[in-house]
């Protein structure tokens, strides 16, 4: 039995390692993919969890399947092709630590995933379903993706939804609004970043823009503010719960680690207890998760920075929180 079955895109971060002695600048491979980075920080904290992919059956395809298999993530959905290259992102970071990202993907394994590829068991095995937008941006991907929420939630299995807007990978901003908006009747959390909420309910208030998001399903919604913490929304009410001080050095995989730290503690709860849960549980977990997302900040890449729980914990008790807004 698994607590998380997730399905999405697998990648290589190339992200900057310095320079060499003539000034040239070095990229670190590092494994990658949000619904991966994900499950990595649920099966950290003590999940069971599940991937769902595909991936090149190439150097990189098999570094990240060995990758997912040493996180003690179950590799039974990964697919590797030998007819498509694995999907690589080189990430530039500013001075403050901020990331950008330039895709090479045309023909990508992760959007080759079809759905006569995907093995069902995984979704049957588990409680909780988790996808992005990014596996929407292409076919036949974006089918299998439609096509497994819909099997998920005919499973009784809660549906989160992380729309990880990357402009990039979109034909348009229209199109990508389009496609994410409708899913949002299908699912149970939402996290989505200031951005994402501006895009999806056209608000950029926090109150007013979780509120309409609220209204398209979500039991749940979470607005990851970087630096700033995060906001959340639930029928008992919202709030919004500062970050914590960290030295920044690579905010790779920090929303990934927030969203993956918040749904290892809704693993268990149904679709009804999650329309029932209290502000203060809500606010606990959201303070956990803020923890998680922080300390990912302090190292270099996603999964490698992922941290324990005692470290989470350690956090929350002696850690200084960055002031609200």
């Amino acid at each position: 039995m698994y607590h998380v079955c997730a399905l999405g895109e697998l990648l290589i971060d190339f992200t900057p390692s310095g320079v060499t002695d003539q000034g040239i600048a070095l990229f670190g491979r590092n494994p990658g993919g949000a619904p991966a980075n994900a499950l990595a920080m649920i099966n950290k904290l003590g999940a069971e969890t599940v991937f769902i992919g595909k991936a090149g059956d190439d150097p990189f395809g098999r570094f990240l399947g060995k990758t997912l298999a040493e996180a003690g993530i179950d590799t039974a959905g990964l697919v590797l092709d030998p007819a498509y290259l694995t999907t690589l992102a080189f990430v530039q970071l500013s001075a403050c630590g901020d990331r950008s990202f330039s895709f090479y993907r045309r023909e990508g394994a992760d959007l080759m995933l079809a759905w006569d590829e995907v093995d069902r068991r995984a979704i049957d095995g588990a409680k909780l379903f988790h996808f992005g937008s990014v596996s929407l941006t292409g076919q036949p991907c974006r089918d299998t993706v439609h096509e497994a929420v819909c099997y998920a939630q005919s499973k009784g299995l809660v549906i989160s939804f992380d729309p990880n807007y990357r402009p990039l990978l979109w034909e348009s901003e229209g199109a990508a609004k389009t496609e994410i908006s409708g899913l949002l009747d299908k699912t149970d959390i939402l996290k989505v970043s200031e951005e994402e909420m501006a895009l999806l309910a056209g608000e950029t208030d926090l109150e007013r823009g979780a509120a309409l998001l609220a209204e398209k399903g979500p039991a749940i919604v979470l607005v990851s503010l970087g630096a700033h913490g995060a906001y959340y929304r639930c029928a008992a009410g919202s709030g919004l719960l500062p970050a914590y001080e960290v030295q920044t050095i690579d905010t790779t995989g920090a929303g990934d680690a927030f969203l993956g730290a918040a749904l290892f503690r809704l693993r268990d709860k149904s679709r009804g207890e999650l329309k029932a849960i209290s502000l203060e549980e809500l606010a606990d977990i959201v303070d956990f998760a803020n923890a998680a997302g922080s300390l990912t900040t302090g190292k270099r890449g996603a999964i490698p920075a992922l941290p324990s729980m005692a470290e989470i914990e350690n956090c929350r008790k002696t850690g200084k929180t960055i002031g609200r807004r």
